[in-house]
């Protein structure tokens, strides 16, 4: 398994410095080559560091999404919050998107409607896709949820058909249960 680091070229810095986090969050990332479940085997663990100690949610959520595209190269991914009757886009990576979703509508409101992961192997044929980008092909949307309500999705979008499966699934899932709602 190989592995290269991102960051290099930050300042280093010292122990005593109580910022220091901040740094070796950046230059810790690894990027690990291998079968996809090595991949969020190696990165799951990482992302729950970046969020330790850190108790802002959007910026959790902007280093969650930052971790999730730099490890995957994905065309898009990001996290639509519930506000009021309408998903809100929040932090993400990728070419701008959709600001607001009504439940039940597109991918991600049909996740929030279902209060469960939704797996578009061809976005074409989904009834109803909201095709916020012309390059996305496939998707999956997990809702994320805290005492029986959905409280955001985690959406992610590749340019590529049927690129999302059972084991993305798995593991988004997983990131979705750790995140700090």
């Amino acid at each position: 398994m190989q592995a290269r680091q991102r960051g290099k070229g930050w300042p280093a810095c010292k122990q005593e410095d109580p910022l220091c986090y901040l740094c070796r969050m950046a230059e810790d990332l690894q990027i690990t080559a291998g079968s996809k479940e090595e991949q969020y085997r190696q990165l799951l663990p990482q992302i729950s560091a970046l969020m330790e100690g850190e108790g802002d949610l959007i910026a959790n959520l902007a280093n969650a999404t930052a971790a999730l595209r730099e490890q995957f190269g994905w065309w898009w991914v990001g996290f639509y919050l519930v506000r009021e009757e309408a998903l809100v886009l929040g932090p993400f990576q990728g070419p701008v998107a959709c600001t607001k979703i009504r439940k039940g509508r597109g991918v991600c409101g049909a996740a929030w409607e279902r209060a469960s992961t939704v797996i578009v192997p061809d976005v074409e044929q989904f009834p109803g896709h909201i095709a916020c980008s012309s390059l996305s092909r496939s998707e999956i949307v997990v809702p994320v949820i805290r005492q029986g309500e959905v409280v955001a999705v985690l959406d992610v979008d590749s340019e590529h058909l049927a690129h999302f499966d059972e084991t993305d699934q798995h593991w988004l899932e997983t990131l979705a249960e750790k995140l700090p709602f």
